[in-house]
């Protein structure tokens, strides 16, 4: 080994010492544990390395590209941008999907609401409508968890549906991704009718927002993320009409995330329109988070 090489070698910081100075800098605005979650994110990026290599690999010398490249990480992680849009990529039910500024990040909550279909809905050849996809979270998990299911997604942005269809592809998951809607449902789906529709459409009120973190509502489309206050529940009200309609077969069940600030009131528009069995759910956190509801058979 030549002089500059031994030199540069020896004044690498090793792997312990970066992963405790990642935490001790994030800490204070994250939480050790989130901080922590952080690192491993980190240098499974930029390195490759899994929970066991990076535990295996704690003496070994870090270089000074690499923690330069982790010091721009921490200056925007301090400045609230969200890690999965610094990488692009996030983890959800299992899989690795692409995000953008287009798309709203998955959140586990979303992972749970994925559980009830898959744990309720054992039936072969299943017609599924993801109404509001964005980066196809919900659509994908579906098509590779469920028996045989014919998943149709669709979403009103463009953008949003080149990001879907990528991961898709990706994944090697079949789903039909279309332009269209929620709001002018069923218009776009040539007479399509669907056993399950389910849905996390825009539901945060636009009075909620000034009480949000900045990396949501600064990095996250407001458009997936807000409805105004005079009409909270537009998006579950347009599903619910469209599916009272046509849209949903008879016995078909839909499966909605839901703020819980809206839950009483959107359990009663759902039992005024006829659906039965309309059941409230709670998530991890003890939030009124889901509601699914059954058509009634004719």
């Amino acid at each position: 080994m030549d002089n500059d090489n031994r030199q540069t070698e020896e004044s690498a910081t090793p792997l312990k010492s970066v992963v405790a100075g990642i935490i001790q800098r994030l800490a204070p605005k994250y939480g050790t544990g989130e901080a922590r979650e952080m690192s491993r994110i980190i240098f499974e990026n930029l390195k490759g390395w899994n929970p066991v290599e990076l535990a295996i690999r704690q003496d070994e010398p870090v270089s000074n590209f690499i923690t330069g490249k982790i010091e721009g990480i921490i200056t925007r992680l301090l400045d609230d941008e969200p890690i999965q849009q610094i990488f692009g990529n996030t983890c959800f039910y299992g899989m690795k999907l692409k995000v953008t500024r287009d798309t709203l990040i998955p959140r586990p909550e979303t992972a749970e609401l994925v559980d009830i279909i898959v744990k309720e809905n054992q039936q072969k050849d299943l017609r599924v409508l993801d109404a509001g996809t964005g980066s196809g979270c919900i659509a994908i998990a579906l098509s590779r968890n469920l028996p045989f299911p014919q998943v149709t997604a669709i979403d009103i942005s463009g953008k949003a549906l080149e990001v879907a269809s990528e991961n898709a592809g990706n994944l090697h998951a079949r789903v039909g991704f279309l332009n269209v809607d929620i709001l002018t449902l069923p218009a776009g789906l040539d007479g399509k009718v669907f056993d399950i529709i389910v849905s996390n459409p825009p539901y945060i009120a636009e009075k909620e927002k000034a009480a949000m973190e900045r990396n949501v509502v600064d990095f996250e489309p407001a458009s997936a993320l807000f409805v105004p206050d005079s009409d909270p529940l537009r998006f579950y009200t347009a599903l619910l009409r469209s599916a009272d309609g046509a849209l949903l077969a008879p016995g078909g069940r839909i499966y909605f995330e839901i703020n819980p600030e809206y839950a009483a009131d959107l359990k009663k528009e759902a039992e005024n329109l006829g659906f039965i069995d309309v059941t409230l759910i709670r998530d991890t956190y003890g939030k009124l988070r889901f509601l699914t509801a059954k058509k009634e058979n004719i």
